[in-house]
């Protein structure tokens, strides 16, 4: 399978320690970066623990976007989740089911670059595409890394801005 070139163009992470509702909070990211980035997402892992009355849960996400037929954006979201705990909580009068614990978001996306291949298959094609890079396309690759890391701060912003919300109530 053709891979191309890649670049990691964004890591950055989230924490958080307190009353939230991991349902609501999952929905909420995986709704966000499938309609606000338009990004595929696969879920790559899901690993639960209890101890006591407590969870530790593991995600992984792995997203792609074609963007033109030869740039894709991909990567990872990967969510740490330590000491979930299922809570009720007094709000507007009412009692409330929701999580306390401590969650961690990390994000990874990658700008990949002939993604199909194409210049890959000799060395010659190869050489053909570092001068199409440097010479031709320069400043499509800065739009482009420059949008793929925007979108993941602007979704690592939310996902904080959720929580931070969350913990009010």
């Amino acid at each position: 399978m053709a891979t191309g070139e890649e670049e990691t163009i964004f890591t950055s992470k989230i924490k958080y320690r307190g009353i939230f509702s991991f349902k609501d909070f999952y929905q909420f990211c995986y709704d966000w970066l499938t309609e606000e980035s338009g990004w595929d997402i696969m879920e790559t892992e899901y690993d639960e623990k209890l101890t006591g009355d407590t969870k530790n849960i593991n995600i992984e996400w792995k997203f792609s976007k074609k963007v033109t037929d030869y740039f894709k954006f991909k990567g990872s979201v990967k969510f740490k989740i330590l000491g979930l705990a299922n809570i009720e909580i007094m709000q507007g009068g009412a009692k409330v089911k929701t999580n306390n614990g401590g969650i961690e978001v990390k994000i990874k996306s990658i700008l990949q670059r002939d993604y199909q291949g194409k210049f890959d298959r000799s060395a010659y094609k190869k050489f053909l595409r570092g001068i199409y890079e440097k010479w031709v396309i320069p400043s499509r690759i800065e739009e482009f890394e420059g949008r793929l890391a925007t979108i993941s701060d602007t979704f690592l912003g939310q996902a904080k801005s959720f929580l931070d919300l969350e913990g009010r109530k």
